[in-house]
Protein backbone atom coordinates (compact mmCIF):
# COMPACT_ATOMS: atom_id res chain seq x y z
CA UNK A 1 0.00 0.00 0.00
CA UNK A 2 1.15 3.52 -0.79
CA UNK A 3 1.82 5.75 2.17
CA UNK A 4 -0.24 8.89 2.76
CA UNK A 5 1.69 11.97 1.67
CA UNK A 6 2.67 14.68 4.13
CA UNK A 7 4.15 18.13 3.41
CA UNK A 8 5.94 20.36 5.90
CA UNK A 9 7.94 23.52 5.15
CA UNK A 10 10.10 26.01 7.03
CA UNK A 11 11.22 29.46 5.92
CA UNK A 12 14.96 30.30 5.74
CA UNK A 13 14.59 33.84 7.09
CA UNK A 14 17.60 33.28 9.36
CA UNK A 15 19.18 30.59 11.47
CA UNK A 16 16.68 28.18 13.01
CA UNK A 17 16.39 27.90 16.78
CA UNK A 18 15.48 25.16 19.23
CA UNK A 19 11.83 26.15 19.02
CA UNK A 20 11.89 25.01 15.38
CA UNK A 21 13.65 21.80 16.38
CA UNK A 22 11.12 20.84 19.04
CA UNK A 23 8.08 22.22 17.22
CA UNK A 24 8.60 21.02 13.66
CA UNK A 25 11.85 19.35 12.64
CA UNK A 26 11.92 16.44 15.09
CA UNK A 27 8.19 15.91 14.71
CA UNK A 28 8.41 15.57 10.92
CA UNK A 29 11.36 13.21 11.24
CA UNK A 30 9.32 11.01 13.61
CA UNK A 31 6.57 10.68 10.98
CA UNK A 32 8.65 9.61 7.98
CA UNK A 33 8.22 5.89 8.60
CA UNK A 34 4.43 6.24 8.62
CA UNK A 35 4.02 8.87 5.89
CA UNK A 36 5.59 9.72 2.55
CA UNK A 37 7.15 12.98 3.70
CA UNK A 38 8.03 16.05 1.66
CA UNK A 39 9.92 18.40 4.00
CA UNK A 40 11.01 21.52 2.15
CA UNK A 41 12.75 24.86 2.55
CA UNK A 42 10.29 27.64 1.73
CA UNK A 43 12.62 30.27 0.28
CA UNK A 44 9.88 32.00 -1.75
CA UNK A 45 7.83 32.38 1.42
CA UNK A 46 10.84 33.97 3.10
CA UNK A 47 10.64 36.86 0.64
CA UNK A 48 7.52 38.21 2.35
CA UNK A 49 9.82 39.22 5.23
CA UNK A 50 13.27 39.41 3.63
CA UNK A 51 14.33 42.18 1.25
CA UNK A 52 18.08 41.68 1.63
CA UNK A 53 18.53 38.29 0.01
CA UNK A 54 22.33 38.22 0.23
CA UNK A 55 22.19 35.69 3.09
CA UNK A 56 19.38 33.57 1.63
CA UNK A 57 21.63 30.90 0.02
CA UNK A 58 23.51 30.36 3.28
CA UNK A 59 20.35 30.29 5.38
CA UNK A 60 18.83 27.79 2.94
CA UNK A 61 21.85 25.52 3.32
CA UNK A 62 21.75 25.84 7.11
CA UNK A 63 18.05 24.92 7.23
CA UNK A 64 18.80 21.84 5.12
CA UNK A 65 21.53 20.89 7.59
CA UNK A 66 19.04 21.32 10.45
CA UNK A 67 16.43 19.13 8.75
CA UNK A 68 18.99 16.37 8.22
CA UNK A 69 20.47 16.70 11.70
CA UNK A 70 16.99 16.41 13.23
CA UNK A 71 16.63 12.99 11.63
CA UNK A 72 15.23 13.50 8.14
CA UNK A 73 16.45 10.52 6.11
CA UNK A 74 17.00 11.34 2.40
CA UNK A 75 16.23 7.71 1.58
CA UNK A 76 12.80 7.95 3.20
CA UNK A 77 11.82 11.61 2.69
CA UNK A 78 12.05 14.04 -0.21
CA UNK A 79 13.94 17.09 1.07
CA UNK A 80 14.09 19.99 -1.39
CA UNK A 81 14.10 23.76 -1.87
CA UNK A 82 10.79 25.34 -2.86
CA UNK A 83 12.14 27.60 -5.61
CA UNK A 84 13.94 24.67 -7.25
CA UNK A 85 10.56 23.21 -8.23
CA UNK A 86 8.94 25.92 -10.41
CA UNK A 87 5.66 24.03 -10.64
CA UNK A 88 4.85 25.43 -7.19
CA UNK A 89 4.69 28.92 -8.73
CA UNK A 90 2.68 27.78 -11.74
CA UNK A 91 0.04 26.11 -9.61
CA UNK A 92 -0.06 29.08 -7.25
CA UNK A 93 -0.77 31.40 -10.20
CA UNK A 94 -3.63 29.22 -11.37
CA UNK A 95 -5.08 28.99 -7.86
CA UNK A 96 -5.19 32.80 -7.59
CA UNK A 97 -7.72 32.75 -10.43
CA UNK A 98 -10.27 30.95 -8.24
CA UNK A 99 -9.43 32.44 -4.81
CA UNK A 100 -11.50 35.44 -3.60
CA UNK A 101 -9.46 38.29 -2.15
CA UNK A 102 -11.76 38.33 0.89
CA UNK A 103 -10.57 34.84 1.85
CA UNK A 104 -6.96 36.02 1.89
CA UNK A 105 -7.67 39.21 3.82
CA UNK A 106 -9.07 37.25 6.73
CA UNK A 107 -5.92 35.13 7.12
CA UNK A 108 -4.67 35.58 10.73
CA UNK A 109 -1.03 35.97 9.67
CA UNK A 110 -1.93 38.62 7.12
CA UNK A 111 -3.93 40.57 9.70
CA UNK A 112 -1.04 40.45 12.16
CA UNK A 113 1.66 41.47 9.72
CA UNK A 114 -0.09 44.43 8.12
CA UNK A 115 -0.20 46.08 11.54
CA UNK A 116 3.59 46.47 11.40
CA UNK A 117 3.90 47.60 7.79
CA UNK A 118 4.59 51.03 6.38
CA UNK A 119 1.06 52.17 5.57
CA UNK A 120 2.27 54.45 2.79
CA UNK A 121 2.95 51.44 0.60
CA UNK A 122 0.79 48.81 2.24
CA UNK A 123 1.29 45.03 2.07
CA UNK A 124 2.85 43.34 -0.94
CA UNK A 125 0.84 41.11 -3.23
CA UNK A 126 3.09 38.26 -2.14
CA UNK A 127 2.07 38.71 1.49
CA UNK A 128 -1.60 38.78 0.58
CA UNK A 129 -1.26 35.66 -1.59
CA UNK A 130 0.86 33.78 0.95
CA UNK A 131 -1.97 31.27 1.67
CA UNK A 132 -2.34 30.54 -2.05
CA UNK A 133 1.31 29.65 -2.46
CA UNK A 134 1.11 27.64 0.76
CA UNK A 135 -1.82 25.74 -0.71
CA UNK A 136 0.13 25.06 -3.90
CA UNK A 137 3.07 23.79 -1.83
CA UNK A 138 0.82 21.17 -0.30
CA UNK A 139 -1.46 20.07 -3.09
CA UNK A 140 1.20 19.99 -5.82
CA UNK A 141 2.09 16.66 -4.19
CA UNK A 142 -1.56 15.79 -3.56
CA UNK A 143 -0.66 15.61 0.11
CA UNK A 144 -3.41 14.48 2.43
CA UNK A 145 -2.00 15.67 5.76
CA UNK A 146 -0.09 18.67 7.06
CA UNK A 147 1.39 18.62 10.60
CA UNK A 148 0.26 21.75 12.44
CA UNK A 149 -0.22 23.10 15.92
CA UNK A 150 -3.71 24.04 17.03
CA UNK A 151 -3.13 27.74 16.30
CA UNK A 152 -2.27 26.96 12.67
CA UNK A 153 -5.49 25.14 11.80
CA UNK A 154 -7.19 28.35 10.47
CA UNK A 155 -4.37 28.76 7.93
CA UNK A 156 -4.90 25.26 6.62
CA UNK A 157 -8.66 25.79 6.46
CA UNK A 158 -8.10 28.49 3.82
CA UNK A 159 -6.19 25.90 1.79
CA UNK A 160 -9.04 23.45 2.16
CA UNK A 161 -11.51 26.08 0.93
CA UNK A 162 -9.34 26.78 -2.12
CA UNK A 163 -9.18 23.05 -2.88
CA UNK A 164 -12.95 22.68 -2.54
CA UNK A 165 -13.54 25.61 -4.89
CA UNK A 166 -11.06 24.29 -7.48
CA UNK A 167 -12.52 20.80 -7.38
CA UNK A 168 -16.05 22.22 -7.70
CA UNK A 169 -15.12 24.24 -10.78
CA UNK A 170 -12.87 21.78 -12.59
CA UNK A 171 -13.54 18.33 -11.18
CA UNK A 172 -11.84 16.55 -8.31
CA UNK A 173 -8.12 16.86 -8.89
CA UNK A 174 -6.92 17.32 -5.32
CA UNK A 175 -7.63 15.70 -1.97
CA UNK A 176 -8.47 18.12 0.83
CA UNK A 177 -5.41 18.27 3.10
CA UNK A 178 -6.23 17.42 6.68
CA UNK A 179 -4.48 18.90 9.73
CA UNK A 180 -2.33 16.45 11.64
CA UNK A 181 -2.44 18.01 15.07
CA UNK A 182 0.88 17.76 16.83
CA UNK A 183 2.06 18.41 20.35
CA UNK A 184 4.34 21.43 20.05
CA UNK A 185 6.67 22.18 22.93
CA UNK A 186 6.19 25.77 24.03
CA UNK A 187 9.68 27.21 24.36
CA UNK A 188 9.74 30.94 25.11
CA UNK A 189 12.62 33.19 24.20
CA UNK A 190 15.43 34.08 26.57
CA UNK A 191 13.52 37.19 27.64
CA UNK A 192 10.21 35.39 28.19
CA UNK A 193 8.62 36.64 24.98
CA UNK A 194 7.93 34.49 21.95
CA UNK A 195 11.18 33.06 20.63
CA UNK A 196 11.95 35.06 17.50
CA UNK A 197 14.97 36.16 15.52
CA UNK A 198 13.51 39.67 15.45
CA UNK A 199 13.67 39.81 19.27
CA UNK A 200 17.23 38.47 19.38
CA UNK A 201 16.16 36.06 22.11
CA UNK A 202 16.86 32.68 20.52
CA UNK A 203 19.04 29.66 21.15
CA UNK A 204 20.07 28.87 17.60
CA UNK A 205 20.61 25.35 16.36
CA UNK A 206 23.94 26.49 14.92
CA UNK A 207 25.11 27.72 18.32
CA UNK A 208 27.98 25.68 19.79
CA UNK A 209 26.90 23.84 22.96
CA UNK A 210 28.89 26.20 25.17
CA UNK A 211 27.07 29.18 23.63
CA UNK A 212 23.72 27.52 24.24
CA UNK A 213 24.68 27.01 27.88
CA UNK A 214 25.68 30.66 28.27
CA UNK A 215 22.35 31.74 26.81
CA UNK A 216 20.47 29.55 29.27
CA UNK A 217 22.30 31.24 32.13
CA UNK A 218 21.14 34.62 30.76
CA UNK A 219 17.45 33.68 30.74
CA UNK A 220 14.99 35.75 32.73
CA UNK A 221 13.12 34.03 35.55
CA UNK A 222 10.08 34.86 37.69
CA UNK A 223 10.20 38.69 37.78
CA UNK A 224 8.60 38.75 41.22
CA UNK A 225 11.41 36.69 42.73
CA UNK A 226 13.89 39.40 43.71
CA UNK A 227 15.93 37.66 46.44
CA UNK A 228 17.25 34.12 46.70
CA UNK A 229 14.98 33.50 49.70
CA UNK A 230 11.82 34.64 47.87
CA UNK A 231 9.49 31.81 46.79
CA UNK A 232 9.10 31.57 43.04
CA UNK A 233 6.28 30.78 40.65
CA UNK A 234 7.30 28.21 38.01
CA UNK A 235 4.13 28.91 36.03
CA UNK A 236 5.51 32.29 34.90
CA UNK A 237 9.17 31.31 34.61
CA UNK A 238 10.59 30.68 31.11
CA UNK A 239 13.27 28.41 32.57
CA UNK A 240 10.63 26.05 33.94
CA UNK A 241 9.12 25.69 30.46
CA UNK A 242 12.48 24.36 29.27
CA UNK A 243 12.68 21.91 32.18
CA UNK A 244 9.37 20.46 30.97
CA UNK A 245 11.02 19.61 27.65
CA UNK A 246 14.61 18.78 28.57
CA UNK A 247 14.35 17.65 32.18
CA UNK A 248 10.87 16.14 32.65
CA UNK A 249 11.89 13.64 35.34
CA UNK A 250 12.86 16.39 37.77
CA UNK A 251 9.95 18.74 37.04
CA UNK A 252 7.87 17.84 40.14
CA UNK A 253 10.86 18.36 42.44
CA UNK A 254 11.90 21.60 40.74
CA UNK A 255 8.34 22.87 41.02
CA UNK A 256 8.31 22.23 44.78
CA UNK A 257 11.81 23.60 45.35
CA UNK A 258 11.08 26.78 43.41
CA UNK A 259 7.87 27.50 45.27
CA UNK A 260 9.55 26.92 48.62
CA UNK A 261 12.76 28.78 47.70
CA UNK A 262 14.75 25.59 48.30
CA UNK A 263 16.54 26.22 45.00
CA UNK A 264 17.81 29.49 43.57
CA UNK A 265 17.39 30.66 39.96
CA UNK A 266 21.10 30.35 39.18
CA UNK A 267 21.22 26.72 40.32
CA UNK A 268 17.98 26.01 38.46
CA UNK A 269 19.42 27.41 35.23
CA UNK A 270 22.72 25.57 35.71
CA UNK A 271 20.80 22.31 36.06
CA UNK A 272 18.81 23.09 32.94
CA UNK A 273 21.87 23.97 30.87
CA UNK A 274 23.43 20.60 31.65
CA UNK A 275 20.25 18.66 30.84
CA UNK A 276 19.67 20.61 27.63
CA UNK A 277 23.15 19.89 26.30
CA UNK A 278 22.93 16.22 27.29
CA UNK A 279 19.61 15.86 25.48
CA UNK A 280 20.77 17.71 22.37
CA UNK A 281 24.21 16.09 22.11
CA UNK A 282 23.07 13.60 19.41
CA UNK A 283 21.70 16.52 17.39
CA UNK A 284 24.88 18.56 17.84
CA UNK A 285 27.00 15.61 16.71
CA UNK A 286 24.91 15.02 13.59
CA UNK A 287 24.87 18.73 12.81
CA UNK A 288 28.65 18.98 13.02
CA UNK A 289 28.92 16.04 10.63
CA UNK A 290 26.48 17.44 8.08
CA UNK A 291 27.92 20.95 8.35
CA UNK A 292 31.34 19.54 7.43
CA UNK A 293 29.87 18.15 4.18
CA UNK A 294 28.07 21.05 2.44
CA UNK A 295 28.51 19.48 -0.99
CA UNK A 296 26.81 16.31 0.25
CA UNK A 297 23.93 18.43 1.59
CA UNK A 298 23.56 20.06 -1.83
CA UNK A 299 23.51 16.60 -3.42
CA UNK A 300 20.65 15.62 -1.11
CA UNK A 301 18.73 18.75 -2.13
CA UNK A 302 19.39 18.10 -5.83
CA UNK A 303 18.12 14.54 -5.51
CA UNK A 304 15.08 15.80 -3.61
CA UNK A 305 14.43 18.36 -6.33
CA UNK A 306 14.49 15.63 -8.99
CA UNK A 307 12.04 13.45 -7.07
CA UNK A 308 9.76 16.36 -6.18
CA UNK A 309 9.73 17.66 -9.76
CA UNK A 310 8.57 14.30 -11.08
CA UNK A 311 5.51 14.32 -8.83
CA UNK A 312 4.86 18.04 -9.37
CA UNK A 313 4.98 17.69 -13.14
CA UNK A 314 2.50 14.82 -13.05
CA UNK A 315 0.15 16.93 -10.92
CA UNK A 316 0.42 19.92 -13.26
CA UNK A 317 -0.48 17.72 -16.22
CA UNK A 318 -3.68 16.81 -14.36
CA UNK A 319 -4.36 20.47 -13.53
CA UNK A 320 -3.86 21.72 -17.08
CA UNK A 321 -6.10 19.00 -18.40
CA UNK A 322 -8.84 19.78 -15.86
CA UNK A 323 -8.63 23.51 -16.70
CA UNK A 324 -8.53 22.83 -20.45
CA UNK A 325 -5.07 24.37 -20.72
CA UNK A 326 -3.41 21.24 -22.08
Amino acid sequence: MEKTRLVSGVRPTGLLHIGHLEGMLKNTASLQDKYECYPFIADWHALTDVTDTSHLPEYTLQVAIDWLSAGIDPEKSTLFVQSHVPEHAELSTLLTMVTPVSWLERCPTYKDKIQDLDQREGPSTGLLEYPVLMTADVIIYKAEVVPVGGDQVPHLEISREIVRRFNHLFGKVFPEPQPLLTEIAALPGLDGRKMSKSYNNTIDLADPPETAQKKVMQMVTDPARVRRTDPGNPDVCPVFAYHNVYNPDEVPQIDRDCRSAAIGCVDCKRNLSQKLITTLTPFYEKRAEWASKPDRVREVLADGQSRAEKVAQETMADVRSAMNLA
